[in-house]
């Protein structure tokens, strides 16, 4: 084995496990900074930092302490709690679309995560038509299926599904218009 492949194996695992234990992280650290006792321990350190306010003059450096101290907390929690809720929605997506997958629902719906905001807004109105019971068979209507739902399925999965209507091959229309 060269050096390079060998020096190449442990960047990737390296990478790997910074990844794992950084998720690992966020999650504890989400967790944590949402109990109320964090925010009630957060509240208390802002009073105490008010409080000392006249007894350091409400001088430039005392207003800095908390200014300093909140900028970091936020730029570092950022980071950390989206990587915490990338992941909770990937997982919620996986586990929304093996429901769909085996349920009577329509698989077209397998994937709508990545249409763009109008697009989603008119899915949205359509859903909502057809909960009212005006117009069900409407609201499934979404032209082709999205880019995740012709991806290829595995075999378990494509079991599960039900067949589905073939469209007309030359009637090519955008995401969730009306045919």
């Amino acid at each position: 084995m060269s050096s390079t492949s060998c020096s190449r194996d442990f960047e990737e695992d390296f990478e790997v496990t910074m990844k794992h234990l950084f998720a690992h992280f966020a999650t504890k650290v989400s967790e944590w900074a949402g109990k109320p006792v964090i925010f009630i321990l957060a509240l208390i350190a802002v009073v105490i930092w008010a409080a000392l306010g006249p007894f350091f003059d409400y001088s430039e450096t005392w207003q800095l302490v908390i200014n300093t101290g909140t900028t970091i907390v936020t730029f570092l929690m950022v980071f950390v709690l989206q990587n915490a809720q990338t992941r909770d929605t990937r997982a919620i997506q996986a586990k929304l679309n093996e429901i769909i997958l085996t349920s009577h629902a329509e698989n077209r719906f397998i994937g709508i995560e990545n249409l763009d905001e109008e697009e989603l807004k008119r899915l949205d109105e359509l859903v909502a038509k057809a909960a009212k019971g005006r117009g069900e068979t409407e609201a499934c209507r979404t032209s082709e299926p999205t880019e995740a739902a012709n991806a290829t399925p595995s075999k378990k999965a494509e079991a599960r599904k039900r067949p589905v209507v073939a469209k007309a091959p030359k009637q090519k229309q955008r995401p969730l218009e009306k045919s």
